[in-house]
């Protein structure tokens, strides 16, 4: 049975479609810990909801890059984490973190990368940027992190049409109801040794 950590700086409801499955039995997993960049973001809320003890953790709170990594890679072997899971995370993880967990870290993001990627390009100003481009299709893609914002390997994606007079928040909510079932998905097929990285290529075990 995997141990998860959670990353999640806002709602956290990616979190939640993933935590159900795990309450379900579904994904054989624990989710052991759930960390954020803010004090009091909302996915505290449903971790506290569910007895999982909840971290803030923000670079600000460290003089040195290298203390904020060790303070976190720390935290993480407390919990015995096996893998983590960004959920509507806006910080880069430190490079050390991903070494140490390298192709044991997987992230969403709310559109077709490397499309609408990268720094600055995350929840509605995605949709936006999307909206305004005139592009007819984005989608949700799911991916192994690295040590850039939203270029490491691609595990899956899937593609959502952009319809006539779609705005931010309507083209938002479909692209969201794809990632509440995906992601649950990816990483029960993680937890069950399905999803493994091959010579830099992703095999998927179905």
């Amino acid at each position: 049975m995997k141990k998860i950590a959670v990353f999640a700086s806002g709602r956290g409801s990616d979190f939640f479609a993933v935590l159900e499955q795990v309450k379900q039995g579904k994904i054989a997993a624990e989710v052991v810990c759930v960390i954020s960049d803010h004090a009091r973001p909302p996915v505290f809320d449903i971790a506290r909801e569910n007895n999982i003890p909840t971290h803030r953790v923000n670079r600000k709170q460290f003089s040195a890059a290298v203390d904020y990594a060790e303070y976190l890679l720390k935290l993480l072997r407390s919990y015995q984490t096996d893998m983590i899971l960004l959920a509507g995370y806006l910080k880069l993880i430190p490079a050390p973190i991903v070494e140490y967990y390298r192709n044991a870290i997987i992230n969403i993001h709310p559109a077709l990368l490397p499309n609408f990627g990268g720094k600055g390009f995350y929840g509605e100003k995605v949709h936006q940027a999307v909206v305004e481009s005139g592009v007819k299709i984005t989608g949700v893609t799911i991916h192994f992190v690295d040590e850039h914002y939203d270029q490491g390997t691609v595990i899956i994606q899937e593609k959502v049409d952009v319809i006539p007079g779609d705005t931010p928040k309507t083209l938002g909510k479909r692209v969201l109801a794809v990632e509440h079932r995906l992601l649950p998905e990816v990483v029960r097929a993680y937890c069950a040794g399905n999803i493994q990285m091959v010579d830099g290529k992703v095999v998927w075990s179905r």
